[in-house]
């Protein structure tokens, strides 16, 4: 219906009072939809402002007439609305495009085919309320008023049925909070919001304490009685905030929280979960604390996240510790806590040997390849002291297991003696996507999937598979691309020269900035020309 009034207004009072209603239209959106992001409202505002003005210009230029409606030459007409619809339609795909969301061409068709019939409806109420208003000033806005209110009395039923629909799909039945599909919708979406407008964003995980022995004393009646009355409980304890409540599985919940910090976060969780400890509820006093409680584990996005399973597996594990500390408290992700120990660290280690061990019947060189960069890792990972536990052991197993996905390169092109052509450099470069797949099969293996996906990022953003930039991405990641790339490139490779290290350093020097993080190039340069350099020019000299 705004569309209609916009065209109307520009149609017969030209561009400036037409900007003006806009204006005032979003004032009204912003106070009503106060749960969108500024940056959203003013993204609507700037598209209709430059959709407006297109069909204006458009308007004008094929002769259209400013204050006069003429039936006889709708010419104009159909192209400032056709400019009008064009602009619309573009923007929000280039928005959708520049998030990162590809459009399937089934899709594509469908938004399209909607926007027609819609768009066509436009034109002809704006016709209508134009004709309506030169004609007859007052009647006609009357007339058009009651076309309108029928009208959206109509679509405010179509709209409840739509919602109610929705509702069903997204709501968990039990609880009434959102369900498991739709808080990770949302989790994407704020997790993009929140990295492009540079806003915190904190996620926690909540588990019902006991909820099996007390389901098990009680019966399941009486549990899910229990799951319905903390979901109430959740839902009151959020209210007038801008949080999403969700039921992630089980007894186990979700609680998103844009615009939050980790610090925030936890005050909050912790202030609640003492008063979910004052409030009773029949039964608890036969479980081991007497009283109704929960774990929860807080994590909060950090600008070298790549993605928001990244930010659940944080809050995943921080849940995890909290339950480990006895229950009832709430832990924020540390690092240093999350560190593996040595007996898990070895298990993984023997694992993943396994899974690299394919390529000795495949390609002996990339098995050779991930076995020194391994060997990189584990050596100059321990010589930073920068790293956590944690991290240094999540360093050597991705470096051991970076390449896994050249499993799916066919052997004649990992074999091929001389450059690779075009097309074969594309199917090369999906190793990284392959190895993700791979790796992400086994959910202990979480933390390694930057690594295998992301160690031919570029500092300067011109790597890929997404061209991400500077500390965009993860450092670990930054780590493993320069280790990679020394091995790549002192190493015989049938379609490049081997360079000495020496050379090999300079090059890392040389494009420290660019290609490599400058911090850690400096550091590697540092690393290897005090604990390999003697080691080369000794084999040199022999």
């Amino acid at each position: 219906m705004d569309s209609a009034v916009y065209l109307a207004t520009l149609f017969l009072y030209g561009l400036n009072f037409a900007l003006q209603v806009l204006f005032i239209f979003s004032v009204i959106e912003l106070y009503r939809n106060q749960r969108m992001s500024i940056w959203r409202h003013l993204f609507n505002f700037s598209m209709y402002c430059l959709m407006i003005s297109g069909a204006y210009y458009s308007f004008l230029f094929f002769n259209g007439d400013i204050g006069k409606i003429n039936v006889h030459y709708l010419f104009p007409y159909l192209i400032s609305l056709l400019v009008y619809f064009s602009i619309n339609v573009s923007l929000i795909f280039l928005f959708f495009f520049f998030l990162g969301q590809v459009f399937k061409g089934a899709l594509e068709l469908g938004v399209l085919k909607e926007a027609c019939v819609g768009y066509s409806v436009t034109l002809l109420l704006s016709m209508v309320l134009a004709i309506l208003l030169s004609e007859e000033k007052y009647f006609g806005l009357s007339l058009f008023i009651i076309l309108v209110t029928i009208l959206s009395i109509v679509f405010k039923k179509f709209l409840e049925l739509y919602q109610l629909i929705s509702n069903r799909a997204n709501k968990d039945h039990l609880t009434g909070l959102y369900n498991h599909g739709f808080f990770k919708e949302t989790l994407k979406e704020q997790f993009s919001d929140c990295k492009l407008l540079k806003q915190p964003l904190a996620l926690a995980f909540l588990d019902l304490d006991d909820f099996k022995k007390y389901n098990d004393r009680n019966g399941h009646l009486q549990g899910d009685r229990l799951l319905t009355f903390f979901g109430k409980l959740l839902q009151k304890a959020v209210e007038g905030m801008n949080f999403t409540v969700a039921r992630y599985g089980g007894e186990e919940f979700a609680i998103l929280m844009p615009n939050t910090t980790k610090e925030d976060a936890y005050a909050f969780l912790n202030r609640l979960r003492k008063e979910v400890n004052d409030t009773y509820f029949e039964g608890v006093e036969h479980i081991p604390y007497r009283c109704l409680s929960f774990s929860c584990g807080i994590a909060e996005m950090e600008k070298d996240m790549y993605e928001s399973e990244e930010l659940i597996h944080r809050a995943d594990q921080a849940l995890y510790y909290a339950k480990a500390q006895g229950k009832n408290n709430v832990q924020l992700y540390d690092k240093h806590n999350m560190c593996l120990d040595e007996i898990k660290f070895k298990q993984d280690l023997e694992a993943l040997e396994q899974q690299v061990k394919f390529f000795l019947s495949k390609d002996v060189y990339t098995y050779r390849h991930s076995k020194r960069v391994f060997k990189y890792a584990l050596e100059f990972g321990s010589r930073l002291d920068e790293l956590t536990d944690h991290e240094r052991q999540t360093l050597i197993l991705g470096a051991l297991i970076h390449d896994i996905g050249k499993i799916e390169v066919p052997r004649d092109i990992l074999n091929k003696r001389g450059k690779l052509e075009k097309h074969e450099w594309e199917i090369i470069k999906k190793h990284v996507t392959w190895g993700r797949e791979i790796v992400a099969a086994e959910k202990r293996f979480d933390d390694l999937l930057p690594l295998v996906e992301l160690h031919h990022e570029r500092y300067d953003g011109k790597g890929y598979p997404y061209g991400l930039k500077g500390e965009e991405i993860p450092k670990l990641a930054r780590i493993l691309c320069i280790i990679d790339s020394f091995d790549a490139m002192t190493t015989e490779r049938p379609y490049q020269p081997t360079k000495t290290f020496e050379e090999a350093l300079e090059e890392i020097e040389r494009c420290a900035g660019t290609q490599f993080d400058p911090v850690y190039a400096a550091k590697f340069i540092a690393f290897v020309r005090k604990h390999y350099l003697p080691l080369a020019e000794m084999e040199q000299l022999n």
